[in-house]
């Protein structure tokens, strides 16, 4: 009889083991999906860069190459090189040359941290520009510079995380006072840092940059003063200011306004367009735009989404 019950019992006991065992199956299945979704993110990431430049060199810090036509530029991960929220000159044209990056203004000592992941292609001292400085070409196909810093921190072919210490600021080169120089180049060629990092509020302008060759060259150009170039608009896409490294380009205009136009005070959001280029036309900040629309830091905007004004 013993023996009878106890054949009985085992494939019920089996079916118990199955039963408690699927939960752990599916767990670890979900667990070596987001595993291998993370590596493919990531090996799709670094592909962008060996798209963008066929080659590596620590010799330059930045040489013009062929711009794609279009490209988007991920921001997501991102780490503000400084706390600070003092820019104390923007990019553009300034002293008769022009200025292809932002000052933000840091003490000697304060610590500088790279914007993105990547891989540190050249650590080097230059007397009469940039001072000690550090490029880093990063997985999202930028390439930032640092320059003007006290020491660097990092070496050649180094790779490092968003957020990790590069460099301290200071005030060597051809520099009047202690601040970090940033600048955001895509194949060598420098773009508005403002249009990707607003430091004034620690955060980046959107979750993308959508970068356009073709809308550059027809009407991107640089402004003619000293204060915060403006991009002209063009079917809602941002517009770079500087279509060639090599050449001296002018300054960026915006679309004129006529006096009778009415003022808006809602807006439908277009391809193309970011919080910090929507605000920007209308006057506002992006907390402004933000709190009036009840929109945290990590709400993001779509295509067809109604925005409020007042």
């Amino acid at each position: 009889m013993t023996v009878v019950l106890a054949l009985a019992a085992t494939p019920v006991m089996g079916q118990d083991l199955l039963a408690r065992q699927a939960p752990i199956d599916r767990k670890m299945k979900a667990v070596d999906t987001v595993a291998l979704r993370n590596i493919i993110e990531r090996e799709q990431a670094q592909s962008l860069s060996s798209q963008l430049y066929t080659e590596w060199s620590n010799k330059y810090a930045h040489q013009a190459t062929t711009l794609p036509d279009s490209f988007r530029i991920d921001l997501r991960g991102y780490h503000m090189p400084t706390p600070s929220r003092v820019v104390t000159s923007n990019y553009g044209r300034r002293w008769g040359r022009m200025h292809k990056g932002i000052d933000v203004k840091v003490y000697i000592g304060d610590t500088i941290r790279a914007a993105f992941d990547g891989k540190v292609r050249v650590a080097n001292y230059e007397a009469a520009g940039y001072g000690n400085y550090i490029v880093i070409r990063h997985n999202n196909g930028l390439e930032t510079i640092y320059g003007h810093m006290s020491k660097r921190l990092v070496n050649e072919n180094q790779n490092v995380k968003a957020g990790d210490p590069i460099g301290l600021g200071g005030n060597t080169g051809r520099s009047t006072g202690s601040h970090l120089h940033f600048e955001t180049r895509l194949c060598g060629v420098a773009l508005d840092p403002a249009l990707m990092f607003d430091f004034k509020n620690q955060d980046v302008t959107a979750d993308f940059y959508m970068f356009r060759n073709s809308n550059a060259k027809k009407v991107g150009t640089i402004a003619k003063n000293t204060t915060t170039p403006k991009v002209e608009v063009q079917q809602n896409v941002p517009i770079i200011g500087e279509p060639n490294d090599q050449t001296s380009a002018k300054p960026a205009t915006t679309v004129k306004k006529t006096a009778a136009a009415p003022k808006a005070t809602t807006h439908k959001v277009q391809k193309g367009e970011t919080l910090f280029s929507i605000a920007k036309s209308h006057g506002l900040t992006v907390d402004q735009l933000r709190k009036i629309n009840r929109l945290g830091k990590n709400n993001s905007i779509k295509v067809g989404q109604v925005l409020r004004f007042s």
